[in-house]
C-alpha cells in the first residue's frame, strides 16, 4: 500500500498542469463518492420512515435536538 508521503512525492514529480489535473479529478471523485453516501443515507432514512421506524418532527424540535448534542 502506498503511503501518503509516497503519493505526494509521486504527485510532485509530475509537471504543474498534470498535478492540477490530478487534483481536480481527485476532488471530483471525492464529491461523487460523498454524493453516493448521502443518497444511500437518504434511501435508508426513507425506508425507515416508511416502516414507521422514524417519526416526523417539527423543524424547531429537530433544531432543539441538534443543539442539545453540542
Amino acid at each position: 500500500m502506498t503511503t501518503i508521503n509516497e503519493a505526494l512525492d509521486k504527485l510532485m514529480s509530475l509537471d504543474f498542469e498534470s498535478r492540477e489535473m490530478l487534483i481536480e479529478i481527485a476532488q471530483k471523485r471525492q464529491i461523487e463518492e460523498r454524493r453516493k453516501e448521502i443518497a444511500g443515507n437518504a434511501k435508508k432514512s426513507k425506508e425507515s420512515y416508511k416502516n414507521n421506524k422514524l417519526k416526523a418532527i417539527s423543524a424547531e424540535a429537530a433544531i432543539a435536538r441538534l443543539n442539545a448534542l453540542v
